[in-house]
């Protein structure tokens, strides 16, 4: 995709924006040996969400090589993916840069909800067709799994534990005999069969466990990796740093976030999440996923508010003020909690910008 193009897009796909370096990687894997249907090895695929500074490439993920590589050979089998973690660590993310990897495309997704159908996962009608022709393959829509299994595709299914029962289960004979049948159709065409390169990556927040817990029969279908968030300090400033500075330059803001700012506001995260300082003191935390995904957000937000509202540069007043929409939802104790970490945790430290910070509190909390 052009750059002028994507810069207006809010967000192109991974295999738009990270074009350059799948192309790379694909003329890198010329010749080696792949799983069928696979636009890269799975040495490729894990370099490119992991990154390759000789090759150039990008570190996309922050996460374990190992359960990495599980994900991917999981893949290259006849068993699904299943990603579990709380919200915000990146399960979504790591969906697509998998499917954009492996399949070259991303956009094969179904988001689950409680209104989520079978048309939505399989296949639906254009009844205006219908009505002229009857049942054709002229006249079916493909949805995600229909297109998924027809080209031989990564299929991304978001939230899968949001969907009824009955909801999910339309994937146990796609997994198991990796075929769809289609009872509409002339008996020619009554059975899908997929392509190699198909699979399914399937995503639940563990929050949501319990809300339509999935049938033993359907996990015994995926493979399960659990993503925690990152556990290393400096890891997680690196990344809320460089994702917040590229989406401001895809947005065309000449201003970013600083080193030292951008600390301030991961360690804040970092503390609220866990209910413990860097230093071992603890104290209650809050009811809020504070997820790094929210701390880019949090500092992609206080550097647009300092840029039209301010003086430019970012100040712990913008980021505070945009902390405040992340932490408290609907949570009224959440409040209290975050006062009380002001009061008692920001307080006490002595470096010049933790006590602005404090400072700041007074106005917005």
């Amino acid at each position: 995709m052009p750059k002028r193009a994507q810069i207006e897009l809010q967000r192109p796909a991974a295999e738009s924006l990270y074009a350059t370096e799948l192309k790379k990687l694909v003329e890198l894997d010329k010749d080696a040996p792949r799983p069928g249907g696979w636009k890269l090895t799975p040495q490729s695929v894990l370099k490119f969400i992991l990154g390759d500074r000789a090759l150039g490439i990008t570190q996309k993920f922050v996460g374990s090589r190992a359960q990495l590589e599980r994900c991917i050979v999981a893949l290259a089998t006849n068993r699904g993916l299943m990603l579990i973690g709380e919200p915000g660590t990146a399960k979504s993310y790591l969906s697509e840069l998998l499917a954009a990897g492996i399949s070259g495309d991303s956009t094969l997704t179904i988001q689950g909800s409680a209104g989520t159908t079978e048309d939505n996962i399989k296949y639906s009608w254009n009844y205006a067709l219908l009505l002229a022709e009857g049942p054709s393959s002229r006249s079916l829509v493909s949805a995600p799994l229909h297109r998924g299994m027809s080209e031989g595709k990564i299929v991304r299914f978001e939230e899968i534990t949001r969907c009824p029962l009955e909801i999910q289960d339309t994937l146990l004979s796609v997994l198991s005999d990796r075929m769809m049948s289609i009872p509409e159709l002339p008996d020619s065409n009554r059975s899908l069969y997929a392509k190699v390169g198909f699979n399914v990556i399937a995503t639940a927040n563990t929050r949501d466990r319990g809300v339509n817990e999935m049938s033993a029969a359907l996990k015994r279908r995926f493979n399960f990796e659990t993503l925690q968030p990152i556990s290393d300090l400096q890891q997680e400033i690196e990344l809320v740093q460089r994702e917040t500075n590229r989406m401001l330059e895809q947005a065309s803001i000449p201003a970013s976030l600083n080193e030292d700012l951008t600390e301030v506001l991961v360690t804040t995260f970092r503390e609220l999440r866990t209910g413990q300082t860097e230093d071992g003191r603890t104290f209650e935390p809050l009811t809020t996923v504070m997820s790094t995904a929210e701390a880019v957000s949090v500092g992609y937000a206080s550097v647009i508010h300092a840029y039209y509202y301010g003086d430019r540069a970012p100040t712990p007043e913008n980021l505070l003020h945009s902390l405040v929409g992340s932490a408290l939802k609907d949570a009224t104790d959440d409040l209290k909690k975050l006062r009380h970490y002001f009061n008692h945790v920001v307080k006490n430290r002595q470096d010049q910008l933790w006590q602005d910070y404090y400072t700041a509190h007074h106005q917005v909390l």
